[in-house]
């Protein structure tokens, strides 16, 4: 489905990115895990179209992405939750909702896209009228997770959900993934710190570090490996 060849992103001098491969089939949960500062958001990014690749394809579905518009690409199925939730504070819950149903698959799907979220997220049913802004961070972060949804998206990619959460708020938040994943074979790409929730759940993992792939795995290669026990496992 979306496949990265040789992706590298500078910032004027500096290289965010460099040689970066990934390969996301269909229907799998791929983790791109490691440090803050390796490059991890500026990946989706330039998945999403926020930047420009200086060098390298961005391929979905076989299609090269280069020279398509940011605001193009939810059109192709690809659903970008950022980090940091960026809910719309002023609008209530339904409102951030039907803000990422704004494409033709999310418009023709808003019915049944709503009622998957609440039955996903029983507290955004709850307080549908209520305004985003009000909400608690984690509540904020399902609302999040459902305007992605709302698109009715073949990839939805998450960056770092677990920012500013409990360690009871981010087992919902990661369970909650896990399941519409498995429940629906929804593709998902996620970037997380959390290295052992992220490998727990995914099928295949990739370890960035300095804006490269040092290492990339199963869950069981991975947690087995003494590097990665050691610096993300604490073991």
């Amino acid at each position: 489905m979306l496949q990265l060849d040789a992706l590298a992103v500078h910032y004027g001098g500096l290289q965010a990115l460099s040689g970066i491969s990934v390969s996301v089939e269909a229907g799998s949960f791929i983790a791109v895990v490691g440090p803050n500062g390796a490059g991890k958001t500026t990946l989706f990014k330039a998945i999403s179209g926020t930047v420009t690749p200086s060098s390298g394809r961005v391929m979905f579905e076989g299609r090269d992405l280069a020279g398509l518009k940011a605001h193009e690409r939810p059109h192709l199925g690809i659903a970008h939750v950022p980090e940091g939730r960026k809910v719309f504070s002023d609008m209530t819950v339904l409102e951030n909702l039907e803000m990422g149903a704004t494409c033709d698959a999310g418009r023709a799907r808003w019915k049944d896209n709503l009622e998957l979220i609440f039955a996903m997220f029983p507290r955004l049913a709850e307080r549908r009228e209520q305004l985003a802004g009000t909400l608690s961070g984690g509540e904020q972060q399902m609302v999040a997770i459902g305007r992605g949804l709302a698109a009715s998206p073949k990839l939805l990619m998450l960056d770092e959900p677990s920012t500013g959460l409990s360690p009871g708020m981010t087992d919902v938040i990661f369970d909650s993934i896990a399941r519409i994943h498995k429940q629906h074979g929804l593709t998902v790409l996620l970037v997380e710190q959390r290295v052992a929730e992220a490998l727990e759940h995914c099928d295949r993992a990739y370890v960035l570090e300095a804006g490269k792939v040092s290492l990339s795995g199963s869950f069981q290669e991975l947690s087995s490996d003494d590097r990665v026990r050691r610096a993300y496992l604490g073991m």
